[in-house]
């Protein structure tokens, strides 16, 4: 996306010291227009990242041309702290690898509930078994 197609030409560039109001154009032009993206999406959708990666470059970037445009520097606590709020309110859930979490397949389940109940079973009838055989103990 381009900085034009975000709306940044309305950004007046700054001096590079002065970022005041640099968390409100963020919150305006990156943040809001994020929210309407996500809010379109399925929330169980939240934790895809091929699902959500286009709107987080799209905030990556945003903010990075707002910074570039006001001349603060990138990345800055405000952007910092803007991550922080979407994270927490959108990806508090999500693993940390990006990907959802689901049970395995039953081909990959099954053998790992099976067995441990198969094993405990021949366990028990050859505990059981031997017991009543009390001849001939090694």
């Amino acid at each position: 996306m381009t900085p034009s197609g975000l709306g940044l030409d309305r950004v007046a560039p700054l001096a590079w010291a002065d970022c005041g109001g640099f968390d409100q154009r963020m919150g305006e032009l990156c943040l809001e227009p994020f929210e309407l993206d996500l809010a379109r999406l399925d929330p169980t959708l939240w934790c895809s990242w091929p699902d959500t990666l286009q709107y987080y470059e799209g905030l990556t970037n945003c903010t990075y041309h707002v910074a570039l445009k006001q001349k603060c520097y990138w990345p800055n606590q405000a952007v910092d702290r803007l991550f922080t709020h979407v994270h927490r309110l959108y990806f508090h859930d999500c693993a940390l690898t990006g990907r959802l979490l689901r049970d395995p397949p039953i081909s990959i389940l099954g053998p790992f509930i099976a067995v441990p109940i198969l094993v405990t079973l021949l366990v028990t009838s050859l505990v059981v078994w031997r017991s009543k055989r009390s001849e001939g103990i090694l």
